[in-house]
């Protein structure tokens, strides 16, 4: 009677284990189906590109010394990249000059600490022209500072305004100006040069600090 129970015992496990098996098999059967009515590729088969640097540009880097830090990288926006810089070079040392003249035509008006305020930022876009020119430099260009197009490449105006709100007006005109300048530059420029990308943030980080001040003087 033991053997019986015994071998009837196995033989329920064996249907027991044979049906989960079947079921199993049919689960699979089932999910590929899906797979291949709902158009959806098994893991296996994605395609995927490997990163690999461009080992031909590697190899041409070793040669053309003169050039310094351009490299082929660069490709074919280098010359644009240079004439952007150059028209923001110019705007840099409009700003300059139109900052230079409130500065001091403002002296005897009614908030001399605006006036100080225009030397201040008349020293921080100076300052910003000296690092466009020296990218520019870098990059293989000349730095065009060239008076008799000065006006005419730079995005902003000059300005002679003898009244101190007509000043401030003026000269968050000239700011606005910038940033909108800088910040299509950065979109533009992208991934394509990273070293201006991040000096051309820089200086829209002052450019719109600068605008927020003119924006308060303006409002008092």
């Amino acid at each position: 009677m033991f053997d019986t129970c015994c071998d009837t015992y196995s033989r329920s496990r064996f249907d027991m284990i044979r049906s989960d098996s079947t079921e199993l098999k049919t689960e699979s059967h089932t999910m590929v189906a899906r797979n291949k009515s709902g158009n959806v590729e098994p893991l296996a088969r994605v395609q995927t590109k490997r990163l690999a640097l461009n080992e031909a540009a590697i190899e041409s880097a070793r040669h053309s010394l003169d050039q310094g830090a351009v490299t082929p990288h660069y490709g074919p926006w280098r010359e644009d990249v240079i004439r952007l810089l150059n028209d923001s070079l110019a705007t840099e040392l409009v700003c300059v000059l139109r900052y230079k003249r409130h500065h001091f035509t403002a002296a005897g008006l009614a908030s001399p600490k605006i006036a100080e305020e225009f030397l201040v930022h008349a020293n921080a876009e100076a300052a910003h022209g000296d690092r466009l020119a020296q990218r520019i430099v870098q990059l293989g260009g000349e730095p065009d500072f060239s008076p008799d197009t000065l006006t005419r490449r730079s995005h902003a105006a000059y300005d002679e305004s003898q009244d101190l709100k007509a000043m401030l007006k003026a000269n968050l005109v000239a700011e606005r100006v910038a940033i909108e300048a800088y910040s299509q530059m950065i979109a533009l420029i992208g991934d394509k040069d990273s070293t201006t990308r991040r000096l051309l943030e820089a200086i829209l980080a002052d450019e719109q600090e600068h605008a927020e001040e003119l924006k308060d003087w303006l409002a008092d």
